[in-house]
């Protein structure tokens, strides 16, 4: 998933630090990005809400210099952000100066309500008074996120003057929409000096004594205090965890391993926003903190086994805002479904296109995908009967599609320049070639699209017959002809692989690359060309040691520094082997598990966006992409989408069937247990136990309760 900036404007985001050493909070749509201190200096960092940065500057001074390190570091629940601060050397009352490391500097903050709460609390450990000159610096510049990114802009609005009252701040700006956007910023006791950048405090400290102050930024004015912190991070805290409650629980043997599961569950809720059709997880932060298309599909794909509450959010949210009109300038047909959307400036005032933008080919058939995958999971008939009109609408636009192609497949073509040139996954513009590196001309039909296209009638077709409604044979004749299609198209038999895609000269792009794994997940190749395509994933021309390369190494772009050309991306090696599981595949994908694993505890605990794609090293830890994000949505859903890949797990509510396939553990892990897994109306726990050679299975349904099948085939 990537947003790219327009050829013509592309400049490197500003950044001193590499993404993945920052720290990220986020509730709704406010989400800040620090440093280790808690500070806010440049770069990317600063407390956004809505794509604008409403603090740019937020620094903590202690004595004129910044206070030493001992910790710091986000609560496990991705609520509380703490730093554990100390003094440098400070000047002693009646004396010259008092010691390092004797006054504890505890910086505490939370979002909530689209807020900033920050506790500040100095404790002085010396037996000796002091006076701690503390100052805290801040500053909004009110950019737009694609500014903070890199863009440029011709104007923009006004600012306002400060407002400075005796213990509260006012900074506002007007931008070129007519929106006056403000960052009110307040504190619980008086400054002894207060300007529209610096609030100055003389804190005395007795010996043994302590001092608290409480600061609030939003875009309203309050009055920050004990009580609102203290009830504020309840609720926070509350609203948090009844996210990750959501769904079945997961719990192995393995006590790290349990860690990247704890971790990546606690990451989806962080990055999960409750809309009024139901929960949304946004992109990642800190560059798509917004609801994308793709990436929230991939997310409820990955996540559907457990949690199905997830894909009926997103579902919902996507049917309400499907394309009703034609543009060029937003790459919107009538029956699209939506690529991203946003809440800046330059959004609103059409200097992008990505307010509602509609320029993603893969969309539509993944959002009809995953309509029948959810149907099928749950028998949800109420939802599905609100959004057939918006199913039926989606398959109208990707038969119009169809249409124009010679061969029948789904291409695309962006309207304007200011859209993106590549409009799958890989929507940088040079991740798409011809074998000898040129450029191809569109339109473009890509292989994995073709992929979504054949499972979205399936799709269509299962919704139908369960529906009882006429039109099921029509959808599973045009699966049969996307088949057909694409076996006769793309199938490349000197290289026992398929083409990356068709150009607009109906020529093969003869270039291979993981898209083919996407094929295999949708089930459309035929066995022996999906058991050659797994081989080829799982070895070394694909497989790093660290997870699946977007090219293998021999492709004329391939570059594993580059964001689609040679890097590994968790959610793509996850949908890789997802495919190759559907074909049988069991000791490959335990292996692409346990490297993406491995590569999650080189990290924190939490799969980055993307990282580098170069061979692994004795004793090397895999390479960073320095602005990949962290975390990323559908980086954190893989862990869930590779374990069911390794179980060999299906759910069918419609049946009230499980159905487990020759299910395999993960490397060093003995035991698992899915509890409260729901099936229809119905709960099962499984637990999964490895006995020498053989993986044992054994099915609980509650007292009373028989309604599930259970079906082994070990």
């Amino acid at each position: 998933m990537s947003q790219e900036v327009p050829a013509t404007e592309q400049a490197e985001p500003a950044t001193e630090r590499a993404v993945q050493h920052a720290f990220v909070l986020k509730e709704g749509d406010t989400y800040f990005v620090m440093d280790a201190h808690g500070d806010v200096d440049g770069g990317v960092d600063g407390l956004f809400h809505h794509d604008t940065r409403m603090l740019s500057t937020f620094v903590l001074r202690l004595n004129g210099a910044r206070p030493s390190m001992l910790s710091s570091g986000v609560s496990q629940d991705n609520v509380f952000f703490t730093a554990n601060l100390t003094n440098r050397p400070l000047p002693v009352l009646g004396s010259t100066s008092m010691p390092q490391g004797v006054i504890h500097l505890e910086r505490k903050r939370f979002l909530w309500g689209a807020r900033l709460f920050e506790r500040l609390r100095l404790v002085n450990y010396s037996d000796q008074p002091a006076e701690a000159p503390l100052a805290l610096q801040f500053g909004a510049d009110f950019r737009d996120m694609f500014e903070v990114r890199g863009q440029q802009r011709a104007r923009r609005g006004e600012f306002d003057a400060p407002v400075v009252g005796v213990q509260a701040v006012e900074l506002s700006y007007e931008g070129l929409d007519t929106v006056l956007r403000r960052a009110c910023i307040g504190f619980s006791q008086v400054p002894q000096h207060l300007d529209a950048g610096t609030a100055n405090f003389s804190v005395p400290l007795a010996a043994h004594g302590e001092w608290t102050l409480y600061v609030e930024v939003g875009t309203e004015p309050a009055r920050p205090g004990p009580e609102r912190f203290r009830e504020a991070g309840v609720l926070a805290r509350w609203r948090m965890r009844a996210r990750q409650r959501r769904g079945s629980r997961l719990e192995s043997s393995g006590r790290l391993f349990q860690a990247w599961l704890d971790r990546s569950r606690a990451d989806l809720a962080l990055l999960t926003t409750d809309l009024p059709t139901g929960p949304y997880p946004y992109a990642g932060i800190p560059w798509f903190s917004t609801p994308f298309g793709r990436d929230a599909i991939v997310t409820a794909f990955q996540t559907l086994w457990i949690d199905p509450r997830l894909a009926q959010g997103v579902l919902e949210f996507l049917a309400a805002r499907q394309s009703r009109q034609t543009s060029s300038f937003r790459d919107a047909e009538p029956g699209k479904i939506m690529h991203e959307t946003r809440k800046g400036e330059m959004a609103a005032v059409d200097e992008l296109p990505f307010g509602q933008y509609y320029g993603g080919v893969d969309t539509t058939p993944l959002f009809v995908a995953l309509a029948g995958a959810y149907a099928q999971r749950t028998a949800d008939h109420a939802t599905i009967d609100r959004i057939w009109p918006a199913l039926l609408a989606a398959c109208e636009w990707m038969e119009r599609n169809m249409a124009r192609h010679p061969d029948g497949l789904l291409a695309y073509q962006r309207g304007e320049t200011s859209g993106l040139v590549n409009q799958g996954w890989k929507d940088s513009h040079d991740s798409i070639f011809h074998i000898d590196g040129r450029t191809p001309e569109g339109p473009i039909a890509l292989v994995e699209v073709q992929g979504y296209v054949y499972a979205a009638f399936l799709g269509m077709a299962a919704i139908a017959e369960w529906r009882v409604d006429p039109g099921a044979g029509h959808w599973r004749r045009r699966a049969a002809d996307m088949r057909a299609a694409v076996e006769n198209r793309f199938w490349l038999d000197d290289l026992q692989f398929y083409a990356l895609a068709i150009d607009g000269r109906n020529q093969p792009c003869r270039v291979r690359a993981s898209n083919a794994g996407h094929l295999l997940f949708t089930g459309l190749p035929i066995v022996e060309r999906a058991m050659a395509v797994g081989r080829l994933l799982l070895s070394p021309a694909f497989a790093s040691g660290w997870g699946i390369r977007t090219l293998p190494v021999e492709a004329v772009r391939f570059n594993p520094m580059s964001y689609h050309n040679g890097s590994v991306w968790p959610h793509d090696a996850a949908l890789c082997a997802a495919g190759m599981a559907r074909y049988g595949e069991r000791e490959g994908v335990v292996r692409i598990l346990d490297n993406l694993f491995e590569s999650a505890a080189h990290f924190g605990m939490r799969l980055p966006e993307l990282f580098c794609g170069f061979d692994r090293q004795p004793g090397q830890s895999p390479i960073a992409y320095p602005v990949a994000c962290l975390p990323q949505a559908w980086a954190a859903g893989s862990a869930f989408m590779l374990l069911q890949a390794c179980l060999g797990l299906q759910v069918d509510g419609i049946r009230r069937q499980v159905t487990i396939v020759h299910p395999r553990l993960p490397a060093d892990i003995d035991q698992l247990h899915v509890r409260q897994l729901r099936v229809g109306d119905a709960r099962v726990d499984l637990h999964f136990q490895r006995l020498e050679e053989r993986i044992v299975v054994v099915a609980q349904s509650e007292p009373g309760d028989s309604r599930v099948e259970v079906n082994l085939k070990l």
